[in-house]
């Protein structure tokens, strides 16, 4: 007899029972049936799986070993099939989702929360990307749905069709430096040729295919270049650059007074930002995120204070 689920079954009941007959009792199978079972597996093996020597059932170290290992892929097993039962229902075993961080992770995680309340079993997978990296990680296979991407969709994912947009809401931009920085002294409106003196912090564009996105630099304006929003507002909050971020972020630090929000006389507009997804993805994990973005309630949580 080859190495099967169902002896590991056995194995398992036997060792938490403590005897084969509580373990038959609990399979529903006659003790014989298990006694028979155990030593054609250790016939097999050429191994002694357990001590008889006492009255309770011992597994001896080649046992225990098995049985240690045999507990994963009985795990394993239990999970494929709930994975399996799961996609018959049209749940996706796995929903990838690209965020740029103009929306703060920590925003999305009441989000998740109610998500985690459906029973899915869906596993979320969460990256980030910045700018056109977001649109790429959509557009090569990386992610089924991006959220709070900027700008409109590049025109090769317009063409193909294989892609829906839809507008989240709008970001107002905010132009706000430390108290200490030589710009928050300076009068309104702040011109170019001033803010070109001061370095300028940038989130860098995360994408390697598309034709990478700047805004709000000036043409030879220093910069100092960091992986996300929440990276940004650090460094300006040390006063180690200037630069907009989204009024929402800034808000709290504006009314403390850890940043000061100065008027330039070439404001950033206010900003669209949308949500995009695979069309070939239809699962009902999807659309539960589709339905639930498409509620203002979310659309505030995420994008408001």
């Amino acid at each position: 007899m080859n190495l099967t689920l169902e002896s590991l079954r056995i194995l398992d009941a036997i060792d938490r029972k403590g005897s084969f007959a509580a373990a038959a009792l609990a399979l529903d199978r006659v003790p014989s049936a298990l006694t028979y079972s155990i030593r054609k597996l250790e016939e097999d093996l050429d191994v002694l799986l357990f001590d008889r020597r006492g009255h309770r059932a011992k597994l001896t170290p080649a046992g225990q070993e098995l049985l240690n290992e045999g507990r994963n892929l009985l795990c394993a097993a239990d999970e494929l099939e709930q994975r399996v039962k799961r996609a018959a229902k049209g749940w996706e075993v796995e929903l990838r989702i690209v965020c740029d961080p103009v929306i703060p992770f920590r925003k999305m995680l009441p989000l998740i929360a109610d998500f985690d309340r459906t029973g899915s079993g869906t596993r979320l997978r969460f990256s980030e990307e910045v700018l056109s990296g977001t649109w790429e990680a959509l557009m090569t296979g990386r992610a089924d749905l991006a959220i709070g991407a900027v700008h409109e969709s590049p025109d090769l994912m317009r063409m193909s069709g294989g892609y829906q947009t839809r507008a989240l809401g709008d970001v107002e931009w905010v132009f706000a430096v430390a108290p200490n920085h030589p710009l928050a002294s300076a009068p309104d409106p702040i011109e170019p040729a001033l803010l070109q003196q001061h370095r300028a912090v940038a989130v860098g564009d995360t994408g390697r295919i598309l034709p990478g996105i700047t805004a709000g630099l000036l043409s030879g304006q220093q910069t100092l270049t960091v992986a996300g929003t929440e990276e940004k507002l650090a460094a300006q909050l040390a006063g180690l650059g200037c630069g907009h971020l989204p009024r929402a972020i800034a808000a709290p630090y504006l009314r403390s007074g850890a940043l000061i929000e100065k008027q330039t006389s070439t404001a950033k507009p206010r900003q669209t930002v949308y949500i995009a997804w695979r069309t070939a993805t239809r699962g009902k994990s999807l659309k539960w995120f589709l339905q639930r973005l498409a509620e203002p309630e979310t659309q505030r949580m995420l994008l408001g204070e």
